[in-house]
């Protein structure tokens, strides 16, 4: 009766002169008969069952978002989406079992992995009899029936819910983690997730001790590295661990870097015990996991290695998909779902191969880290996290957030606090921690140490009981509970790290040695958080000021453009362009920043009908990306380019003499150039795109990256690259990694890549 309620009151808003929101959706219900389910509806339109339609019908019951208006699943307006909402309500659990949106070898995983006796419970309820069930019935009962449902019901179970609704299920369903408070009523946990954008140990240590100086940082310590080699990620794996170790705390919590699950599996093989978790990113779909260079067996195969304390950690995020040309004409609901089903399969799978050990097995949903492809504003944030919440925690899983926004999204560092006490009634597992709201690493916006204690503050949530005494133990808090005069001092934290090592220096001699660390951190573009303004939770007014800085360094950052004179200083510079109209319309379609104007088709073949038979191993490519000022700010692209010529060509590489330079540019733009300019190529070698491209802005370093694919002329002539077969070196600017060490890595890369 709710829907129907809710679809009278959007008539009357029409009749009676009230506005409708009407978005550029693809799909269109003028109406539905009182009997009619899904079912029933597309075989009225389409006299029989039709795909297509089917999917369409699911897609339109989702609250909007500008992902599933580009996959044409969007509805076309309020009416619409709640006609598709009463349709959903109606139908049986059985039928959208039975029909799922996509079938490939995950939907079979899924349909292996939910349980069969529960289903038979469930199987003939419609949609609307279990939502009324998961709002009104005990934790104890949904989980009698939630292993019975597979991941397309519960994705179609939230479309149908309200926020509130959402929130109601969230706060009481929870699958902590064995052993432990995480992810238990009434906890928040945090995974700090010390990121530096050189990989420098010293950075990734002291943001460790900065987390613990504000008591937060129960789960994992958790780095994204910016170079993945073997030798990169076990550098940063060993500082972690050492920390956890001279602690004593390697039992309450694990490290981890998150590199791709094959490098870790290297770094244990090569340095055994030196990794704790692994970690992986998990999509919805076979084609979008090829992506990450993923496939089922890989993972059940590595699932049957867990078998210590710590198990697998997954990531995942709405929108990973279809951004990833995997859309499979279904929506971004109903992709996250179906990889919290991947990521139940697999915590099963380590359950049976390690029974008595129960290792952990959590995921954190990355909501909003995508960009405005996906979604834009603060209460689509929202919605996508709770949606999420409910999704992973029926799944069974330990599901925690990365609430959060790119710096090109219309979401500002206030409407981000707001969103966060929305979002945290419906209790996740935990969220991320960093020194301030500013990755320094990936430039984006998520939750820092003191928006913990806040949120603790106001929702009375906990640390885990373990980490809390170890907050105790260190004297960041009283026996009491109450913060000490050595709340928000990590060099406190550094002096009882260095006195659980046994070091016999005096106090001043080690603060005096941390306050150092901290300027050079600092000087390196990695803030720490040190002290608080009016209430503990307030970042200290200095600091505050220079992340707002940095916040409208990127905005302004975001909307710059290549300047001619700046082309000009390119040596032999090519300029193509993409499909994007306008850099608005690069920022909000990014697939028109990946696909080359035919204009610049035939400028490149020209370019490469003039090699003739001599066509060079590499060519370089340069695109402004998301922060074309990573490209022309001094001593970024001279230095590289210098470097990386020198080096190639005295490894005996050759190297075309121009640069192709490319306006609203996109990764993938760089694998179009390579399959015009390689495809034809009759040499029996691989051939190499350099694709240099600025990075999101918002660390304050305007740094960019360099994109490394290697196939032979064949895979260019397939259109075969992706981001599967592609090494990257993240993080370059002349504040960050210097690009003359990052011309030196290409090198050792183009080696590696090539075998030459």
């Amino acid at each position: 009766m709710a829907l129907e309620r809710q679809v009278r009151g959007v008539l009357a808003s029409i009749f009676f002169g009230g506005c409708l929101a009407v978005s550029a959706g693809a799909v269109t219900i003028e109406s539905v008969r009182p009997d009619q389910d899904v079912f029933a509806y597309v075989q009225s339109v389409k006299g029989g069952f039709d795909q297509e339609l089917y999917q369409k019908v699911i897609g339109a019951a989702n609250a909007f978002k500008e992902g599933d208006e580009a996959l044409g699943v969007a509805a076309a307006d309020d009416v619409t989406r709640v006609y598709a909402r009463m349709l959903l309500a109606r139908t049986r659990i059985r039928d959208i079992h039975e029909h799922p949106l996509f079938v490939d070898n995950l939907q079979k995983l899924i349909w292996k992995t939910t349980d069969a006796a529960q289903y038979e419970k469930v199987k003939d309820w419609t949609l609307g009899e279990l939502r009324d069930f998961v709002l009104t019935r005990p934790e104890a009962e949904i989980k009698g029936i939630m292993g019975g449902l597979n991941s397309d019901v519960i994705a179609c179970l939230v479309k149908i819910m309200s926020n509130s609704e959402l929130t109601v299920v969230g706060k009481k369903v929870f699958n902590p983690l064995p052993g432990s408070n995480l992810g238990a009523e009434g906890y928040l946990g945090a995974r700090i997730q010390p990121n530096s954008p050189t990989d420098n140990p010293e950075d990734i240590q002291w943001q460790v001790f900065n987390g613990w100086s504000y008591a937060t940082g129960d789960l994992i310590l958790g780095t994204n590295p910016v170079s993945d080699s073997v030798e990169n990620i076990a550098k940063i794996e060993q500082t972690l661990k050492d920390i956890l170790v001279t602690f004593g705390l390697e039992k309450e919590q694990p490290w981890c870097v998150l590199a791709h699950i094959d490098k870790q599996a290297e770094v244990e093989k090569k340095y055994p015990g030196d990794t704790a978790i692994w970690f992986q990113s998990l999509a919805g779909c076979d084609q979008a996991n090829q992506t990450f260079d993923l496939t089922i067996d890989k993972m059940m195969n590595y699932a049957k290695m867990r078998t210590g304390q710590y198990g697998l950690y997954f990531e995942t995020g709405q929108g990973a998909d279809f951004t990833n040309g995997a859309g499979n004409g279904f929506d971004m609901v109903v992709h996250e779902s179906r990889k919290y089903g991947f990521a139940r399969a697999l915590s099963r799978e380590v359950a049976a191969v390690a029974p008595k050990n129960q290792p952990w097995v959590h995921l954190n949903d990355v909501a909003g880290f995508i960009g405005p492809e996906v979604f834009k504003n603060r209460e689509q944030l929202v919605r996508c996290c709770l949606e999420d919440i409910v999704m992973g925690k029926l799944h069974g899983l330990c599901l925690g957030l990365d609430i959060c926004s790119t710096l090109h999204m219309p979401v500002s560092l206030d409407d981000l606090d707001w969103c966060m006490d929305q979002i945290a009634p419906a209790n996740p597992a935990y969220l991320m921690a960093l020194p301030t709201k500013n990755d320094p690493m990936l430039s984006y916006l998520t939750t820092g140490f003191q928006d913990h204690v806040r949120l603790r503050e106001k929702f009375g949530y906990k640390v885990n009981d373990a980490m809390w005494e170890f907050f105790k133990r260190i004297r960041i808090v009283d026996e009491n509970g109450k913060y000490t005069e050595h709340f928000g001092d990590p060099v406190w934290v550094y002096y009882q790290y260095l006195l659980a090592k046994g070091d016999k220096r005096s106090k001043e001699e080690i603060y005096a040695e941390g306050k150092a660390a901290i300027q050079r951190i600092e000087a390196r573009g990695v803030p720490i958080a040190v002290g608080h303004g009016k209430e503990p939770w307030d970042m200290n007014p200095e600091l505050k000021d220079r992340i707002r800085s940095l916040y409208n360094d990127a905005k302004i950052s975001i909307w710059a453009e290549f300047t001619p004179e700046f082309i000009q200083t390119i040596p032999n510079a090519v300029l193509v362009s993409t499909l994007s109209k306008d850099r608005e319309d690069y920022v909000a379609h990014p697939p028109t920043g990946e696909k080359l104007a035919p204009a610049a088709v035939a400028t490149l073949e020209k370019l490469r009908d003039g090699w003739g038979d001599k066509s060079p191993d590499v060519q370089i490519v340069i695109s402004d990306g998301l922060n074309c000022k990573a490209i022309m700010d001094e001593g970024h692209l001279e230095p590289y380019l210098k470097a990386v010529r020198d080096a190639l060509g005295g490894a005996g590489f050759t190297v075309g003499e121009d640069h192709v330079v490319v306006t609203s540019g996109r990764v993938r733009a760089g694998y179009e150039i390579g399959s015009v300019l390689f495809a034809k190529s009759k040499a029996d070698r691989p051939k190499v795109v350099l694709h240099v491209i600025g990075e999101r802005p918002g660390s304050g370093h305007h740094n960019y990256s360099v994109y490394i694919a290697a196939p032979k002329p064949e895979v260019w002539a397939k259109n075969g690259v992706d981001h599967d077969i592609v090494r990257v070196i993240s993080g370059i600017s002349n504040t960050a990694y210097p690009p003359e060490d990052a011309a030196r890595e290409t090198l050792t890369i183009v080696k590696e890549m090539t075998g030459l």
